[in-house]
């Protein structure tokens, strides 16, 4: 079975990531996947909801599976039960994406090694808010976010 990166690693794909595809993101608030994004979003990531039973998460078009979003990904966030795991795995290589991250609770071994051995990284049975919160990673502001008023 493919071993997690050490934390430092785990660290540095965080940093140098920008955009989270979040397979399996609930519109309902109470759910993980959903408090998880909205983490993201507040910490600086362009977040891509995948669920293909909704058009539209947290005020963003959501798509129906990976080869459905118009853009690069950095990191594929996944939310999904374990024995589906492996087709997600296969669309993430597909697409091009850099790091497979299977959530807490979620470990497919054969889908770990098929994209380890595809090049991408893979983080098994972790959680990315937790991981990002212990690192205290932190953006420059971006476009999107309000600039800081200016004295007159």
């Amino acid at each position: 079975m493919v071993a997690n990166p050490s934390d430092e690693r785990i660290r540095e794909l965080l940093e140098r990531s920008r955009t989270i595809a979040v397979v399996g993101l609930s519109p309902r608030p109470a759910r993980p996947s959903h408090q998880v994004a909205r983490y993201l979003i507040a910490a600086g990531y362009r977040v891509i909801p995948v669920n293909p039973g909704h058009a539209e998460i947290l005020g963003l078009p959501c798509y129906p599976d990976l080869k459905a979003v118009p853009e690069s990904i950095d990191i594929v966030d996944c939310f999904r039960r374990s024995d589906q795991v492996s087709a997600i795995a296969e669309d993430a290589v597909a697409v091009g994406a850099k790091v497979l991250w299977l959530q807490l609770g979620v470990v497919n071994g054969v889908a770990a090694e098929f994209a380890a051995q595809a090049g991408l990284a893979v983080v098994i049975d972790r959680c990315i808010k937790i991981d990002h919160a212990m690192f205290g990673i932190r953006f420059p502001r971006t476009a999107v976010e309000p600039a800081e008023p200016t004295p007159p």
